[in-house]
């Protein structure tokens, strides 16, 4: 099976952000652009982040590792991967707050949630949705669902 992630291509980035916008209207509870930031903002938080440095621009989210040093690091085995699609996701059941997957994660893309629990927030390549909506609304195609390997 493949596994799906999202390439980025960073001469493509034009740092307008909207990745990370729809990111949060994607994993707010309205759904609606307008509602999330005229009531929710602060609820949730992107798990998209555009880097910028002088003029490069880059959106950084996580990468699915194939050796995923999160999963290996999560003590409650909150942090699991997928079978099915290779993805690395998040059982806020069982997350304690730890922040064992935040230290260990080289790339940077695990942080705390917003929400009133305190659980890991990481990219979860919107699960609910057939395509992520960073990739969806990314303007000039910058970000890209790829299916990768076979397994």
């Amino acid at each position: 099976m493949k596994k799906k992630k999202i390439l980025v291509k960073e001469e493509y980035c034009i740092g307008c952000r909207l990745c990370e916008i729809y990111c949060v209207t994607a994993h707010s509870e309205s759904k609606n652009l307008i509602k999330v930031f005229r009531y929710e903002l602060g609820e949730v938080a992107p798990t998209v982040i555009v880097e910028e440095k002088e003029y490069t621009t880059f959106a950084v989210q996580c990468r699915h590792c194939e050796k995923a040093s999160c999963v290996q690091a999560c003590i409650t085995g909150a942090m699991h991967r997928d079978n099915g699609t290779g993805a690395i996701y998040v059982d806020q059941e069982k997350c304690v707050g730890c922040w064992m997957c935040i230290m260990v994660c080289p790339y940077g893309v695990i942080k705390r949630g917003v929400n009133k629990k305190k659980v890991a927030s990481k990219c979860d390549l919107c699960v609910d949705r057939e395509m992520p909506a960073c990739v969806e609304n990314c303007p000039n195609e910058a970000l890209v669902l790829t299916e990768v390997g076979e397994s």
